[in-house]
């Protein structure tokens, strides 16, 4: 669970998305950021909710925001994983896991029975000044861009 909260600054990133360009905060000034972070390229539920942003990138977009997606994948993963869903933002490689532990969103998780360290999947929504509006703790996958469009 992130030691973050809702008024606080994001803590500023920056990281290189699955096209090799360099994706970070201080470049959305203006604009209201979804940064969402996920376990895994190519996964039921990871699949799920980048399609749920890519299906409502343009309500996203006519809202001020913008999508930023975060996972311990490399570029090459995050590239496949883009191109296959047709993905129209960036998913930034954090295989060094610095934005993943800055955000408070690496730790310990348990699935079936087994304890391992992982993503928690979670979602910031950051105001046009860099401070946390919301965070999304319970991630609908199918539905995350309703989660943020508060359909």
């Amino acid at each position: 669970m992130s030691h973050l909260k809702a008024g606080d600054k994001a803590p500023l990133f920056s990281g290189i998305d699955q096209s090799g360009n360099r994706v970070e905060l201080a470049s959305f000034k203006g604009y209201k950021v979804v940064l969402y972070f996920y376990p895994k390229d190519n996964t039921p539920g990871c699949t799920a909710e980048a399609c749920s942003l890519r299906d409502n990138y343009d309500r996203m977009l006519s809202h001020g925001y913008k999508v930023v997606g975060v996972s311990p994948d490399s570029e090459a993963s995050h590239r496949k994983f883009a191109d296959k869903f047709e993905l129209p933002f960036p998913l930034i490689a954090d295989t060094e896991k610095k934005i993943l532990n800055d955000y408070g969103v690496w730790g310990r998780k348990k699935f079936m029975g087994r304890e391992y360290d992982g993503v928690i999947r979670t979602t910031f929504i950051i105001d046009d000044q860099g401070v946390i509006e919301e965070i999304i703790e319970k991630v609908d996958t199918k539905n995350h861009a309703s989660q943020v469009l508060k359909d």
